[in-house]
């Protein structure tokens, strides 16, 4: 998909490395990435265009939302993804105009003007770096629960190993910016240790970051090696004994096995231990908390001594650390979160439609009402064909998901493989150069579970027939050993029926068989992870599934295909918009789900 990613920044910040981190691994993953935003510190394969954002005035934000409408469409972009309260503020008009979604990151506490509370601009859907900043949109700004979640800073673990170094100098790193409010921390806390040096013999200071010292830092230059941006970070953390830091710059310094004291802009926590870790990363490490701003500095010396003998964090918090902040992982959730995103801002998703019987007369039907007739069902694909739709696999709607590929696609499926699918439905299929995937019930040579509701005996089709279609290009799957609702089975039945099932079908077929459908649609917890482990990959229910194919694939919604379903209604069924009207207000399905 194509990604337009908006900052407003004036030097570099931890918003700034992470936007570029998510890109570049974007970017591997086969999107385009486009970064806009008034400078850029970090290397990145994204595109980069200057705009000065950062301006607030009136005129300033008019130009630079006229500016993103434009490039928004010149550039077909799918999605917007801003990163600070400047861009995401015209971002959102922006996006309003060109009836694009956003997604905004917030990476600090929100302030609470009137402005800001009518008109917030956080998007289709926020994302927060930690818990307390999810408090604030909810307790004051009311932003609805389903509409956020909380997206920790990550880094790649390929890259970022655990250090193994053991440092000659007993060396203490203060990583901060210089201005604003970490630069007004950052000068309280040094005014404080410069009077506690002499409890520290042989101990080195240094801090980190700042573009220049601002004058008022000067006063400390000679207690303390200021070294300003450095472009080295990893190697000068490596080489701490123990680091004071917050945010995105304490998690690398987790994720490099070193100690770590959490100082951050609303509260000061100290050493970072199991014990306070859960506190730790719910305020960004000491950068958001709701209540008032806490500063316990006497602590931070008290924790400096015990930390400076430590040489490596404590292994449970590198572990915990290791897994909330994977890259790989997180952005993973980060594009699984934009397709749905798309999805329910356009109300569309690629149709999967189901059927079961083909008849020739309304006298072979019975009374279930599973069927089209020949007729009906050449009607149908006739109808699919001249509107331009295209049959495609479920490993290709999902790509095509993935990479917004424009065109009409359709994935068209039958249930139980009743011998009228090859008899009747197969030619039609080969008439309009269509595919389709069909789920056999395996262990059963006719329909026997109907039988008891006065259903016809109908014969299923046999392994030549089979074969025959499979040449031809049409996909299969199981559909259970015996069709039974495997809720009502325990444990134990349900994974023969799934397992044998399987085994049947790989051993006709001569292939690994990957999908199943459950019968009659009806699936549990237990049940799909007796799929999954049983080694499907995929399972189609009915209508009681999410929204987007994307969302469960082990729970993939269809829409049902019935003797009143006219060509008109298949039209309709089709759009792509029909699962979206069907829903209620409160539905579970219009979440994202987590």
């Amino acid at each position: 998909m194509n990604i337009l990613m908006t900052l407003s920044q004036l030097e570099v910040t931890g918003a700034e490395v992470f936007a570029v981190s998510i890109a570049d691994e974007l970017i591997s993953r086969g999107h385009k990435v486009f970064i806009i935003s008034d400078t850029l510190t970090k290397k990145t394969q994204a595109r980069y265009i200057s705009t000065p954002l950062s301006k607030r005035t009136l005129l300033f934000r008019i130009k630079n939302v006229l500016f993103l409408r434009k490039f928004i469409r010149e550039n077909n972009i799918h999605i917007v993804n801003a990163h600070s309260r400047a861009s995401a503020w015209v971002s959102s008009l922006a996006c309003k105009l060109t009836k694009i979604p956003l997604v905004v990151f917030i990476h600090g506490r929100q302030a609470t003007f009137l402005s800001r509370k009518i008109f917030h601009a956080y998007g289709n859907y926020t994302l927060l770096i930690c818990e307390k900043l999810q408090d604030q949109l909810s307790d004051v700004f009311k932003v609805h629960p389903d509409k956020m979640e909380v997206f920790r800073n990550c880094f790649d673990l390929d890259i970022i190993k655990p250090s193994q170094e053991i440092t000659k100098q007993k060396t203490v790193s203060f990583i901060t910016r210089l201005s604003g409010p970490k630069g007004d921390l950052a000068y309280k806390l040094l005014e404080y240790i410069s009077t506690c040096l002499s409890e520290f013999q042989d101990v080195k200071f240094q801090v980190v970051g700042g573009q220049v010292i601002p004058e008022r830092f000067q006063k400390f230059t000679s207690q303390f090696e200021f070294k300003g941006f450095v472009s080295n970070l990893e190697e000068i953390i490596s080489e701490s004994s123990v680091v004071i830091g917050s945010g995105r710059i304490a998690i690398e310094t987790i994720l490099l096995n070193k100690p770590l004291i959490a100082v951050g802009e609303a509260c000061t926590i100290g050493l970072v231990t199991e014990d306070n870790l859960n506190f730790v990363l719910e305020t960004n490490f000491g950068d958001m908390n709701v209540i008032e701003k806490v500063f316990d500095f006497e602590k931070i010396i008290n924790d400096l001594k015990v930390s400076l003998d430590m040489n490596r964090c404590d292994t449970k918090v590198l572990n915990r650390v290791r897994e909330e902040c994977d890259l790989k992982k997180n952005v993973n959730r980060l594009e699984f979160i934009f397709q749905s995103v798309i999805v329910r801002s356009f109300k569309k998703e690629i149709p999967v439609i189901y059927y079961h019987r083909v008849v020739e007369s309304l006298d072979e039907a019975g009374k279930h009402g599973i069927y089209v007739t020949a007729e009906q069902f050449d009607k149908h694909l006739n109808y699919l064909k001249k509107s331009g739709y295209k049959t495609i696999t479920f490993e290709e709607a999902l790509e095509i998901k993935r990479s917004c590929i424009e065109g009409k696609y359709v994935i068209i499926t039958f249930d139980d493989g009743y011998e009228d699918n090859y008899r009747l439905a197969f030619p039609i299929l080969k008439k309009y150069d269509f595919k389709a995937i069909i789920f056999l019930v395996t262990g059963l040579e006719y329909n026997s579970w109907d039988l008891q509701s006065n259903e016809p005996k109908l014969r299923m089709m046999n392994k030549q027939q089979i074969l025959e279609m499979q040449d031809y290009g049409i996909e299969f799957g199981s559909h259970t050993l015996s069709h039974t609702d495997l809720t009502k089975k325990s444990y134990e039945e349900a994974k023969k029926e799934l397992a044998e099932s399987k085994k049947t079908l790989e051993e006709k077929l001569g292939r690994e068989i990957k999908l199943f459908a459950y019968p009659y649609g009806n699936s549990n917890e237990e049940v799909k992870k007796i799929a999954s482990l049983t080694g499907y990959k995929l399972a189609y229910a009915t209508d009681n599934a999410p929204l987007g194919l994307h969302e469960d694939l082990f729970q993939i919604r269809r829409i049902g295909i019935f003797p009143n379903t006219t060509v008109r209604g298949l039209a309709r069924k089709v759009k792509g918009n029909y699962i979206f009207k069907r829903q209620k207000k409160d539905s579970q399905y219009l979440r994202i789900p987590t």
